[in-house]
């Protein structure tokens, strides 16, 4: 009995401890994503060169930076918004994944214990990917660059959420924002892509 009885109980720490773990990693990764997206807003608003606070001119260099090469293009712009919708997905999923943990992630199961480690491996990945695309979206933009990190972070993101669709965590009012976002990531993508294949 007394064996039984330690198994249980170290089941329970062990997928409580999982269920903490994943809940640290959700809560650092939705930190740096909400970052990601705040500096790209605050870009943004500023309609001169989003540079200018970082790059000085040189006053002893001949020429200073009136290159088109610092600003948007309209096109840009225009590029920008999926870009930031995918993000904006993504921080939400994050978002969503923390209140299902807390809520539904108490099991000892050894099965929902590796749904949990699954959750927290895939979620790790997040950040690097929205940096990623952050980063190839300021001037001058390189569309191809700009492409293949929307299609990766679209593609993760559709894993991340399949494993949550698939996950003990997923009851029905999870299943409702799950699909949602599903359609959100699949929205932005196309959009992007369409906008990418216009001639400047």
């Amino acid at each position: 009995f007394l064996k039984v009885l330690t198994g249980f109980l170290w089941n329970i720490v062990y997928s409580t401890e999982n269920k903490e773990a994943l809940l640290v990693v959700l809560s650092s990764q939705t930190g740096v994503v909400k970052d990601a997206i705040e500096e790209m807003e605050q870009a943004l608003s500023e309609v001169q060169d989003p540079f200018n606070d970082v790059l000085d001119d040189d006053p002893d260099e001949g020429n200073p930076r009136g290159n088109q090469d610092m600003y948007w293009s309209e096109k840009d712009r225009q590029v920008i918004g999926p870009c930031q919708g995918l993000t904006k997905a993504a921080a939400a999923c994050l978002r969503k994944l923390t209140a299902a943990v807390k809520a539904n992630g108490d099991s000892a199961v050894p099965q929902n214990v590796a749904q949990l480690d699954d959750l927290a491996d895939i979620s790790r990945e997040i950040s690097p990917s929205v940096d990623d695309l952050a980063l190839c979206l300021y001037p001058p933009m390189d569309y191809s660059g700009v492409e293949n990190n929307v299609s990766k972070l679209a593609a993760l993101l559709k894993k991340f959420l399949e494993i949550i669709r698939c996950s003990h965590l997923c009851g029905e009012s999870e299943l409702t924002w799950v699909q949602f976002l599903e359609g959100a990531v699949d929205h932005n993508l196309q959009k992007a892509k369409v906008l990418l294949e216009l001639d400047s």
